[in-house]
C-alpha cells in the first residue's frame, strides 16, 4: 500500500551572525539575558527539557513565537572496539554523521524545522528532513499533571541511486526515497531538578530490504537532571518492538549527555551508540553495541535568534 504525505515547510529567518564581535554595549547579550531570566510567574511549568531535542530524538519543548534556532550536530566514529582506539584517535578521525538545521516558532505551541544530514550510508546519504511539532498540553503547578506534544516528520534522500537492484539505495520508484515518523511526547517535571519523558514513536519507510519491515514501533524514554541552573545530565533510550528473527543485527539506541546553557546558546556533548540523526536513522539503523566499545562522541550547538 502506498503512503503519501506532504509537509510544506517554510522558514524565513533573516540575517544572523554566529560570531559577533563584543563591544562595550552588547545588545544581543542583554536581549538573550532578558529572554531567559525575565519570565512571567504563571501556573505553567517551564523548561521541563531546556532544548527542543534531548540527544537524538525530540523533547517536549517547542520554540517560543518568533524565535529561530540554528543547530549544528556532529558525531564521530567509535571510541573503542574494532573501529576505534588509538589508530583512529578514538573516533576523531572518522565522521559518522553531521546535520545542520533551522527551526522556527510559529507560535508558543507550534514550531517547524528543516535540516540536512550527511547520512551514515547505511543505507542512506544526503538526507533532508522536515517536521512539525505542536504542544497540546503544558504541565501546571496546580492543575494538569504533565505536558504533551505531537511531532510529525518526513525524511527524504537525494543520493545517487545504486545500480545494484539488491540494494535499498536502488530506489526503483521516487517514493521509495521517502520515510515518515510520528511521535507523542509525554513529559513531567518533578521539582526543580528532575524531568522524565515517554515517547511512543512510529517510523515508516516506503522501501526496505527483504529481511526488514517497513513500519517499526519504538518506545522512547528520556531523563534530565539539572545540576544547577546552567548544567544538566541527559539520558535517552529508544526500545524497538519488532520481530527479532527478522532484524537480527539491530540494537536499541542509548545515549548520555552533558548539557551546558548560556545566553542564547545550548551546548550538548553526548555519547551514543547511534551513528545517525533523525528517527529514520537512529531508531531503525542502529547496530552498534555499547558493551563492544561501539559508541561515539558527539555534540550539538544551538543558537537562538529572537525577533525584536
Amino acid at each position: 500500500m502506498k503512503i503519501t504525505f506532504t509537509i510544506f515547510i517554510a522558514i524565513s529567518c533573516f540575517s544572523f551572525g554566529m560570531f559577533a564581535q563584543e563591544t562595550e554595549v552588547d545588545s544581543t547579550y542583554v536581549e538573550e539575558e532578558t529572554y531567559y531570566e525575565e519570565e512571567e510567574d504563571t501556573n505553567r511549568v517551564e523548561d521541563t527539557f531546556h532544548s527542543t531535542r534531548v540527544i537524538s530524538g525530540h523533547s517536549i519543548e517547542t520554540l517560543r513565537k518568533g524565535v529561530c534556532e540554528f543547530r549544528i550536530e556532529h558525531r564521530f566514529g567509535d571510541l573503542a572496539g574494532s573501529d576505534g582506539g588509538v589508530q583512529t584517535m578514538f573516533g576523531f578521525d572518522n565522521l559518522a554523521d553531521i546535520r545542520m538545521a533551522l527551526e522556527y516558532g510559529i507560535s508558543d505551541k507550534l514550531m517547524i524545522g528543516f535540516g540536512r544530514s550527511k547520512g551514515t550510508g547505511a543505507p542512506y546519504r544526503s538526507l533532508m528532513d522536515g517536521f512539525v511539532k505542536y504542544r497540546i498540553f503544558q504541565q501546571e503547578k496546580k492543575g494538569f499533571p504533565f505536558s504533551l506534544s505531537a511531532v510529525a516528520t518526513m525524511n527524504g534522500t537525494y543520493m545517487t541511486a545504486s545500480s545494484d537492484v539488491s540494494q535499498v539505495s536502488n530506489f526503483p520508484k521516487w517514493e521509495h526515497r521517502l520515510a515518515y515518523s510520528t511521535q507523542l511526547n509525554f513529559a513531567r517535571k518533578f521539582g526543580k531538578r528532575l524531568s522524565l519523558a515517554l515517547m511512543p514513536t512510529l517510523v515508516h519507510r516506503n522501501y526496505v530490504a527483504a529481511d526488514d519491515v517497513n513500519t517499526i514501533f519504538a518506545l522512547g524514554g528520556a531523563l534530565r537532571f539539572a545540576l544547577n541552573t546552567k548544567m544538566a545530565i541527559l539520558v535517552e533510550y529508544y526500545h524497538t518492538l519488532e520481530d527479532q528473527t527478522i532484524r537480527t543485527a539491530s540494537t536499541n539506541s542509548l545515549g548520555v549527555a552533558f548539557e551546558w546553557i548560556t545566553f542564547g546558546h545550548n551546548f550538548t556533548v553526548n555519547f551514543t551508540n547511534s551513528k545517525g540523526f533523525g528517527d529514520v536513522q537512529f531508531i531503525t539503523q542502529t547496530t552498534e553495541d555499547w558493551l563492544k566499545g561501539q559508541f561515539r562522541l558527539g555534540f550539538c550547538i544551538g543558537r537562538k535568534f529572537e525577533r525584536e
